[in-house]
């Protein structure tokens, strides 16, 4: 197949033999020849599988939601790292999030919201496949509104990338969603929101966490303390750069 990583190369696949031995692995003839071509035009190859490993599962993914990457498991480490009965993920896609944090709490229960139709069938899929349809509600919304009662824990992986950064974006990245990259202007317009209207949706002494872009965390964390939220952390990835912000409602 030496022919069919020349391709890939050429079009610009990072890693050619990487991918063709995932590719062959899942497909043979006819169905990998097409897989090879998608590969070629710079589809994701999470997308020509049709999933995705995150956290401690596999989880469908569409181009109708943002591919789960290995940092975005820094706000699920965090999250689970103090107990909760109740969860609430905003801007939910896929749902790896939500239901990575409630396969590690038995007990709690979890709501996820989108404003994306399409995005919100993967995560009930996703949760149906995981067990955890039970404990795991989804609904369309525009994050908080229209939500009622009160979470121990409410997390978000908002659309963070300015607008100026677009053009700089690797072609496998533009085959997601638009709209769950991107909020347009500086790229904190959805902090902005989230930390208007969410501690009102905290219960006492519960905490918000979002995952921000590296060079974020500054303007962030700004946001949070206005908001009135204290014990406010910068956390970093495993490549020591700010991921995530935390912070808790006074009790």
């Amino acid at each position: 197949m030496s022919d069919a990583i020349a391709r890939l190369a050429t079009a610009g696949v990072p890693d050619p033999a990487g991918d063709l031995r995932r590719l062959k692995r899942a497909f043979e003839g006819a169905d990998l020849e097409a897989a090879i071509a998608r590969r070629a035009a710079r589809e994701p190859v999470s997308h020509i599988l049709g999933r995705r490993a995150f956290w401690k599962h596999e989880f469908e993914v569409t181009a109708d939601v943002l591919d789960p990457r290995p940092e975005t498991e820094t706000l699920v480490e965090a999250a689970v790292s103090s107990a909760l009965s109740s969860v609430l993920d905003l801007g939910t896609g896929s749902g790896c999030i939500l239901l990575s944090i409630l396969d590690a709490y038995p007990q709690a229960r979890g709501l996820g919201t989108d404003l994306s139709p399409a995005a919100l069938a993967v995560a009930t899929r996703n949760a149906a496949r995981l067990g955890l349809s039970d404990r795991a509600a989804f609904r369309q919304a525009d994050w908080v509104d229209g939500i009622d009662g009160t979470f121990d824990l409410i997390v978000s992986n908002p659309p963070y990338i300015a607008e100026a950064e677009m053009a700089g974006l690797s072609p496998e990245v533009l085959h997601e969603p638009h709209l769950a990259l991107t909020p347009g202007g500086d790229g904190l317009a959805a902090y902005r929101v989230i930390t208007r209207d969410a501690p009102a949706r905290l219960a006492p002494g519960g905490r918000l966490m979002v995952e921000i872009g590296p060079t974020q965390g500054q303007a962030v964390h700004a946001l949070f303390e206005q908001s009135g939220l204290t014990e406010i952390q910068l956390l970093n990835d495993l490549d020591g750069r700010n991921r995530v912000v935390s912070g808790k409602k006074p009790r």
